[in-house]
C-alpha cells in the first residue's frame, strides 16, 4: 500500500494477500473484459439490424447486454488498476458512484431476468396470443419496470449504508464497493442493517427467482403435452439459454445477499462476487449465440454482408 491512501480514501483490500493470484487474475478479468464489450456488443447490434430478431425476446436479450456491459464497466476498470499496481484505493465519490451503479444494475438484472422468464412462458404457453399478449406498448413497460426497480433499490439501499457513521474505518476487504462488504466498515451495530438487507434481498433476489419458477413450472407442464418432437425441442432450444443464464446469476449472488454475514459470505464473497460481476456477463452472450440458432443465423448473415461490403 502507498501513503497516498492516508487521504481518506477507501482501501480495497481486494486480493493483495495473494500477489502471485493478482498477476493471474489481471490477465483473466481483462480477457472477460473484453470478451464482455464485444459478445454484449454484438448481441446489441444484430438484435438492432436484423429484422428477423425484432422480437420480444431479442428486445430483452438486447438490455440484458447492455446491463451487462455497464455492469462490468462500473466494477472491472478499477479492479484493473488494483490488481496491476500496488495502490489499492478508490476516492469517496468513487466509491459512492460504483455502490450505486453496480447495485442499481446488478438489481435491474434480476428483474429484467424474470421479464424474459414471463416473455417465454407467453410465446410457450400462449403460442397463438403471443403477438397481443407480448404488444411493444407491454415490452415497453415491462423493460421500463425493470431499469426503475433496480435504480429505486439502489437509491434506498446504498443511501442508508453511506450514512452509516464508520469512524474512520476504510478497510474494505473487498475489490469493490458493494452494501454487504460496506455495511461491515460501520462502528455502529448494523443488525437491522442486516435485516433490512435481507428483506430488500428477498423482494428483489427471490421475488423474481419465484416468479421465474413459477413461469417455468407452467412452461414444463406445456413441453409435456407437446406431441410434436421439433416443437419440444425448439421449446427446450429457447429456454436452456435463458435458464442457464438465470442458474449462474442467481447461484452466485443469491449466497452474497441473501447471508449477508454468514462466515460463506465472509471467506468466499471476494471469489462468489467475481463470478457474477466478471464471468457470468463473459458468458451470458456465449450461451445465447452457441445454444440460438437464430442469433448463430444473425452474425452469419451480419458477416456475410461485411464480407461482400
Amino acid at each position: 500500500m502507498t501513503n497516498s491512501s492516508t487521504k481518506g480514501d477507501f482501501i480495497l483490500v481486494g486480493f493483495s494477500d495473494q500477489p502471485q493470484l493478482e498477476k493471474m487474475l489481471f490477465v483473466a478479468v481483462l480477457i472477460s473484459y473484453l470478451l464482455t464489450l464485444v459478445g454484449n456488443t454484438l448481441i446489441i447490434l444484430v438484435s438492432s439490424i436484423d429484422p428477423k430478431l425484432k422480437i420480444p425476446m431479442y428486445f430483452f436479450l438486447t438490455h440484458l447486454s447492455l446491463v451487462d456491459i455497464c455492469f462490468t464497466t462500473s466494477i472491472v476498470p478499477q479492479l484493473l488498476w488494483n490488481l496491476k499496481g500496488p495502490a489499492k484505493t478508490i476516492t469517496p465519490l468513487g466509491c459512492a458512484i460504483q455502490l450505486y451503479v453496480s447495485l442499481a444494475l446488478g438489481s435491474t438484472e434480476c428483474v429484467l431476468l424474470a421479464v424474459m422468464a414471463f416473455d417465454r412462458y407467453a410465446a410457450i404457453c400462449k403460442p397463438l396470443h403471443y403477438t397481443s399478449v407480448m404488444n411493444p406498448r407491454l415490452c415497453q413497460v415491462l423493460a421500463g419496470v425493470a431499469w426503475l426497480s433496480g435504480a429505486g433499490n439502489a437509491l434506498i439501499q446504498c443511501t442508508i449504508t453511506l450514512w452509516l457513521p464508520r469512524c474512520g474505518h476504510r478497510w474494505l476487504h473487498h475489490f469493490f464497493c458493494e452494501v454487504p462488504s460496506m455495511i461491515k466498515l460501520a462502528c455502529v451495530d448494523i443488525h437491522a442493517n442486516e435485516i433490512q438487507l435481507f428483506f430488500a434481498s428477498l423482494v428483489l433476489l427471490l421475488l423474481p427467482l419465484a416468479l421465474i419458477l413459477m413461469s417455468y413450472g407452467h412452461i414444463a407442464k406445456a413441453v409435456i403435452r407437446i406431441k410434436s418432437v421439433q416443437a419440444w425441442h425448439k421449446a427446450l432450444g429457447t429456454c436452456g439459454s435463458h435458464l442457464t443464464v438465470v442458474s449462474l446469476f442467481y447461484g452466485s449472488i443469491t449466497a452474497i445477499y441473501i447471508q449477508p454475514n454468514s462466515s460463506y459470505a465472509h471467506n468466499y464473497g471476494k471469489f462468489i462476487s467475481l463470478f457474477y460481476t466478471v464471468i457470468t456477463p463473459t458468458l451470458n452472450p456465449l450461451i445465447y449465440t452457441l445454444r440460438n440458432k437464430e442469433v448463430k443465423g444473425a452474425l452469419g448473415r451480419l458477416c456475410h454482408r461485411e464480407l461482400r461490403a
